[in-house]
């Protein structure tokens, strides 16, 4: 997450993960804009990337439903911690590129003056702290994963994005977020490392795109993002040959509070899985046909778009299908929030 990295993903994006940015359509008829990123509220709300936290739940919510556990309080605890450490990455990002954003983009928070570099790395380094003791409230198997997430944001930000590691440490980034939500739960993480991978590896694809979001010119990329999308789509559209114990048992017959029909998580399984292989495929096929800057940061802005409807994908995958739903719902509550907000284009990196 260099922003969760990946986290930026869990940041940066993710996506997760280089540069992107979310889009979202017109604020309702009407309806009050919350403050404009002209304000100092709006300053750091341009900073944080807020509405690309709504793609940051889905990781703890889709690792409890890998784990085949409920989720309770404790995920509660670590999609908190994720919240927080994927903040942290985002003001970091900042922080480690404002020479490089004086440049090549100066209206930024730190670059225009808006917010001071030593106020942005505070905060990253208070978010840290809030995401760690986050996770230890939610105990010790998921502080052990939130640490070495938190130290792979750090690393993304100040060492790895510019290297050729860089990809891979955003995707290993959003994939310690799955595992937290997992371990937080108490389902036990070795179940979620399926889904974590799946996810990782969207992750990386996407984060490989952004690096030349503003240069463009590649084609490799946005055509592996799409072998990449149309590999995962297959496996996560695929019902698991053995749900998680605690998914057998829900779905057992006879069971009261038995969670959806097997039916039903097949639908949605199905059915967000093809949407999230619409949301990615078609911005990355015509990154490829024309790999100008615009059409390859649309095209992270649709990897980043899509993420929320994997992971509610990946949550159908396990069983889940309340749970599925519940994430899948975050992609237009996000939309609205940026509309909302006026930030319709919302910088990853």
């Amino acid at each position: 997450m260099s922003g969760g990295a990946n986290a930026r993903a869990s940041g940066g994006a993710a996506e997760t993960p280089g540069p992107a940015s979310a889009v979202a359509g017109p604020p309702p008829g009407g309806a009050a804009a919350l403050p404009a990123p002209s304000s100092r509220v709006g300053a750091w709300a341009e900073l944080l990337r807020l509405p690309a936290l709504f793609t940051v739940p889905g990781d703890a919510l889709a690792g409890a439903a890998a784990s085949g556990a409920r989720p309770g309080p404790r995920t509660l605890l670590a999609i908190g911690s994720s919240l927080c450490l994927y903040e942290a990455g985002m003001a970091l990002n900042d922080w480690a590129d404002r020479a490089e954003d004086a440049v090549e983009r100066p209206h930024r928070p730190l670059p225009s003056g808006r917010i001071r570099p030593a106020t942005a790395l505070a905060a990253a380094g208070a978010l840290t702290g809030a995401g760690l003791a986050l996770a230890a409230g939610a105990g010790r198997p998921a502080l052990t994963i939130a640490a070495p997430l938190a130290a792979t944001v750090w690393a993304y930000d100040l060492t790895l994005k510019h290297t050729p590691a860089g990809p891979a440490a955003m995707a290993a980034a959003r994939g310690l977020d799955l595992l937290l939500g997992a371990a937080a739960t108490g389902g036990g993480a070795r179940a979620a490392l399926p889904s974590a991978a799946l996810l990782g590896s969207h992750t990386l694809a996407v984060t490989a795109v952004s690096r030349r979001e503003t240069t463009g010119g590649s084609v490799l990329a946005p055509l592996a993002a799409l072998a990449t999308t149309g590999a995962l789509t297959g496996l996560v559209a695929r019902r698991r040959t053995r749900l998680p114990a605690g998914r057998r048992a829900a779905a057992a017959p006879g069971l009261p509070g038995s969670i959806p029909a097997p039916g039903v998580a097949d639908v949605l399984r199905t059915g967000l899985s093809a949407v999230y292989a619409a949301t990615a495929a078609r911005p990355c096929f015509h990154a490829v046909l024309n790999p100008s800057p615009p059409l390859t940061q649309r095209a992270v802005s649709g990897g980043i778009r899509a993420t929320i409807p994997l992971q509610a994908a990946l949550a159908a995958r396990s069983g889940a299908g309340t749970t599925s739903l519940l994430v899948a719902a975050l992609a237009p509550a996000g939309r609205w929030f940026a509309g909302r907000t006026a930030m319709r284009k919302v910088s990853i990196t």
